[in-house]
């Protein structure tokens, strides 16, 4: 896919770090939360959003147990209440970040946030201010190995019927992106043809990049460092132009 795969391949390596930190297994645990709180249901047969967390747990090898107990402990009306909420606005050179969380504790978040832009040159904005940087896509990152028996160019055939848009190749992932109203019409696709991907999410990916230099590039680098280290957030996306350079440093 032209422009984005070196973006698909830094969320990739960026997923593998968090799974070292535990920090993929955290989100996935509010995930659950959020699905049953808001869909009413344990069931993920009755619940999209539910089956969604459980296939991304089962993508990132989160063990059965930890499942069951992060669904249990959801269905307890006594438990933890997780709420979404996005912020907007620049960083370093005037590149363009949104974040995302999900948060038991709305103030902490807000000033945990404020407090990053503010120490790394960054600069909070008003929700919806970057609506014209970003498109919303649906994004399915599918290892090559379980659709060995379609053939590739077979496979990418099915799934344009599923919504497929555009497709990003590399040697072990093939990457789908859809539009953000197809998401689960490819969802209910992969199902029907018995794929299950590593990675399936809602992605904010920028319309065009923005280049800077190395040493600014490092400070966005690093105020993107800083949210994502931050327990409530859970995807920082932005519009810099990730240069081989910049890269090397992720």
């Amino acid at each position: 896919m032209s422009g984005h795969s070196k973006w698909s391949t830094i969320k990739r390596k960026k997923g593998a770090l968090d799974a070292k930190r535990g920090k993929i297994f955290t989100r996935i645990l509010k995930d659950i939360s959020i699905a049953i709180k808001e869909g009413g249901s344990s069931d993920p047969d009755s619940n999209p959003r539910l089956r969604l967390a459980i296939a991304n747990a089962k993508g990132a090898n989160m063990p059965k147990d930890n499942i069951l107990r992060a669904i249990k402990k959801a269905e307890d009306k006594g438990g933890e209440s997780y709420q979404e909420t996005t912020y907007e606005g620049y960083g370093p050179g005037g590149i363009a970040l949104f974040v995302e969380a999900s948060t038991d504790n709305l103030k902490r978040t807000v000033a945990n946030v404020r407090a990053i832009f503010s120490k790394y040159e960054g600069s909070l904005g008003t929700n919806g201010s970057l609506e014209f940087i970003f498109d919303r896509k649906g994004v399915f990152v599918i290892p090559r190995s379980v659709i060995k028996e379609y053939g590739v160019e077979d496979f990418e055939m099915e799934l344009i019927e599923g919504g497929a848009e555009e497709f990003d190749r590399d040697e072990d992932f093939l990457t789908v992106y859809t539009s953000f109203e197809d998401f689960g019409l490819m969802q209910k696709k992969l199902e029907e043809l018995k794929v299950e991907p590593e990675n399936q999410e809602l992605q904010r990916i920028p319309k065009t990049t923005q280049k800077v230099d190395l040493e600014l590039g490092k400070k966005v680098l690093l105020i993107i460092e800083k949210f994502e280290d931050d327990d409530d957030v859970n995807n920082v996306w932005h519009n810099l132009e990730m240069t081989d350079e910049l890269e090397e440093l992720m």
